[in-house]
């Protein structure tokens, strides 16, 4: 199958918006497993004072696990869904968070110029057609010393990881998809997987990217092999430390 890119993701998920958020809650680890990423931000002080982007933030989960894990940090939420935005900004939020609508590719032109204290990417990279075109726009937005978090469905590389993610899109995920009319969404989500970066191999894009310390954590229960953290440093250590 095509995957979608740019505008036509865009599209699917402006449609899908309005049952997204009943989707993930549904899925067992979901928030859990944000937050577990969150944490790994390791900010100091509950992020008084520090200023975080939340790329790809969509309906808000993640700028929420954010928050949990850092609740006197400033978050800028950036995503290309102006349906997943507007079901973000329905929700209350504390001040410092606001919301931009931009894919990481136009972040600059939108006004997202950072330099930001940390970058958070939830289920981003997969979803971009240029993912090193879009780890360069991350680099240049980071301050040197900052840190970048990604949280991904990025697979271990063994077949049982590709067979449990088929197994569970296909049982659970593909259906509702169908039901809701928005298969060709949850086809492309399912195959985004499939067709990505194992964990490894995108651990070896986050260090030919520029970013050091680069480290893949794995999540517990089924989604082991399946959902990682990753973590890695802009150089110069420079800005205020982390941690």
């Amino acid at each position: 199958m095509t995957l979608l890119y740019d505008a036509d993701l865009a599209h699917a998920f402006d449609r899908a918006s309005r049952t997204y958020d009943r989707m993930t809650s549904a899925s067992p680890g979901y928030h859990r497993h944000l937050l577990r990423s969150a944490r790994r931000l390791a900010l100091p002080d509950g992020g008084r004072g520090w200023s975080v982007l939340d790329l790809g933030c969509g309906t808000g989960a993640s700028t929420r696990a954010l928050l949990r894990a850092a609740p006197g940090a400033s978050v800028t939420g950036v995503d290309a869904s102006a349906g997943m935005l507007d079901r973000a900004r329905d929700k209350p939020w504390p001040p410092g968070v606001s919301f931009v609508h931009a894919p990481v590719e136009g972040m600059a032109e939108a006004g997202v110029r950072g330099p930001y204290d940390a970058v958070f990417a939830a289920y981003l990279f997969r979803n971009v057609a240029d993912p090193d075109g879009a780890l360069a726009r991350v680099r240049e937005v980071l301050r040197p010393g900052g840190r970048l978090v990604v949280h991904e469905y990025a697979l271990g590389g063994l077949a049982v990881h590709r067979a449990v993610w088929s197994a569970v899109m296909g049982a659970v995920v593909l259906p509702w998809g169908r039901r809701h009319g928005d298969g060709a969404l949850y086809r492309h989500l399912w195959r985004s997987v499939l067709d990505f970066d194992t964990a490894p191999a995108f651990a070896d894009r986050l260090r030919r990217a520029g970013l050091t310390g680069v480290r893949a954590l794995p999540q517990p229960g089924w989604q082991t092999g399946i959902t990682h953290t990753f973590v890695g440093v802009r150089p110069w250590a420079t800005a205020k430390p982390i941690g």
